[in-house]
């Protein structure tokens, strides 16, 4: 339980940090709302939507294919998501098949595909 809770907030840590020092945005509860884009809005809403709906591997899957070009947005995207999926239970992920290390999988996976490896081994190594 206190391993969980201490990478959860690792992860949150490393999410803040990327969107403070790439995207200039400071909060604790990063949410659709902080897309300016309304085209990028309703694609993190529908891979949330897949994610309540269990589909977390599918979601997640489609994420790769976006963040597979590369285009800062896209990270902006993947942050938020990941974010997002910190935030369920253990439970929940487990009922999916999903785990909390392959959220921090996820994130260090987004965060080379943008050259940004050097931040995610900051805050994600060691547990």
């Amino acid at each position: 339980m206190f391993e969980q809770d201490y990478v959860m907030r690792l992860i949150k840590e490393m999410v803040r940090a990327i969107l403070k020092l790439l995207f200039n945005i400071d909060t604790e509860s990063p949410t659709v709302e902080l897309l300016e884009n309304k085209e990028e809005q309703e694609t993190l809403e529908n891979l949330l939507d897949m994610v309540d709906a269990g589909e977390i591997n599918e979601a997640e899957n489609r994420l790769y294919d976006l963040t597979s070009n590369t285009d800062v947005n896209s990270l902006e995207i993947a942050l938020l998501f990941y974010s997002y999926l910190n935030d369920k239970t253990d439970d929940f992920l487990e009922e999916n098949d999903f785990s909390r290390d392959e959220i921090k999988l996820g994130l260090e996976n987004v965060a080379d595909s943008f050259g940004l490896s050097s931040i995610a081994k900051m805050f994600l190594t060691d547990f």
